[in-house]
């Protein structure tokens, strides 16, 4: 997948998760540039990638992600 299709794919999730179909992410897009975008949201929407993608993030790497385009970098890795 290219990164425009994961964040496609990331987009909708987050969407889906906050019902907000307003949302659109970018490589540079942080979890607080998103209303609603908590911490509990924030582990809902890993295990929604997770499932939908068919990858496993480790746990260090869910809790370094500084931005939306460190998920994509890492996702792309996994799906390799």
């Amino acid at each position: 997948m290219t990164d425009e299709e994961l964040l496609d794919v990331f987009g909708r999730i987050l969407g889906d998760l906050l019902s907000d179909g307003a949302v659109v992410l970018t490589m540079q897009t942080q979890r607080q540039d998103v209303p609603n975008w908590d911490s509990f949201a924030y582990v809902n929407f890993i295990v929604a990638a997770e499932l939908e993608l068919g990858i496993k993030f480790k746990v260090a790497d869910i809790e370094s992600f500084d931005n939306v385009g460190a998920i994509v970098a890492k996702a792309r890795e996994l799906l390799r």
